[in-house]
């Protein structure tokens, strides 16, 4: 990987995300259900990894040289389906049409009964961890240290509640699993609250790194820091890697922004109108910032 990203492919990946976002909101309003927050401000992250971080073939979804995505936090999944859709393994319009409907290939959690294209069902919050492991180290017995391929595990900050993430921990850091990143959406609330009120994760660099795991911090949204911190995890060689990616819930939209309430409920139509005005008009500034 190389170790700069240039200004015109952070143009291109800031404009890509704000499309997500966009698409997020039509899905979300249509569907009249499902979490805001979360896939909002996750939308930087999955824009690099789409468009630019992860091996793939959106037209050969089968390929079995790619990288794998597992998607832990599977309610977030909005951001997922769009990124997808954009990067042309469906059409967009059947997404942002579709989403949580009876029968849709776009279930309220990603189930690969219904979309081949995911890597994993989920639904129980911590379980994804474990699955990437297993694949993780699957690929190590199969194809020894020698293989390129990678496997990210995207995660919420609140389902670190769940044991079953910390199982999976141990395990990656016993083996010593060198093509396992683990990236946490850092943004500090949860259903019930915020996640420092409702159980402390602090200081959470510290616990991974007692798990024999690679640590980084960076800012979310900050293409740059992305870049440099998959970079460096893809350099690793003797532990599993974990980015914890500090992200705000809701970005893009001020009026959701930090609001606990949004990261599970969907807007209205009145609410889906502000939040695509304020997201076009932030496309603009986008494109004329780099101009």
């Amino acid at each position: 990987m190389n170790l700069h990203l240039h200004d015109d492919k952070i143009k291109f990946l800031e404009i890509k995300a704000n499309h997500i976002r966009e698409s997020i909101i039509r899905a979300l309003v249509r569907a009249g259900s499902g979490h805001t927050a979360g896939p909002l401000g996750m939308a930087d992250i999955f824009s690099y990894l789409y468009f630019h971080g992860l091996r793939h073939d959106p037209k050969n979804p089968g390929w079995p040289d790619r990288d794998r995505l597992v998607l832990s936090n599977g309610h977030i999944c909005p951001v997922l389906y769009s990124a997808m859709a954009h990067s042309g393994y469906f059409e967009v319009s059947e997404f942002e049409t579709t989403l949580r409907k009876f029968g849709s290939i776009f279930q309220g959690h990603p189930h690969r009964d219904f979309l081949p294209a995911v890597e994993s069902s989920s639904g129980p919050l911590g379980s994804g961890l474990s699955q990437a492991t297993g694949m993780a180290l699957a690929e190590r017995i199969d194809h020894g240290k020698s293989s390129s391929k990678f496997f990210f595990c995207l995660m919420s900050d609140g389902e670190l509640d769940a044991g079953n993430s910390w199982e999976g921990a141990l395990l990656a850091g016993k083996e010593k699993l060198h093509n396992l990143i683990a990236i946490i959406d850092r943004n500090n609330i949860q259903i019930d609250g915020f996640t420092e009120d409702i159980l402390p994760l602090e200081p959470l660099a510290d616990k991974w790194k007692a798990f024999g795991w690679h640590v980084q911090q960076i800012d979310g949204h900050n293409f740059s820091d992305i870049h440099s911190a998959i970079g460096e995890a893809q350099a690793v060689f003797d532990a599993p890697s974990v980015i914890i990616a500090r992200t705000i819930p809701g970005k893009g939209v001020k009026e959701f922004e930090r609001k606990v309430e949004w990261h599970g409920k969907s807007p209205n139509k009145e609410e889906a109108a502000m939040a695509l005005k304020e997201l076009r008009t932030l496309g603009g500034k986008i494109t004329s910032e780099h101009e």
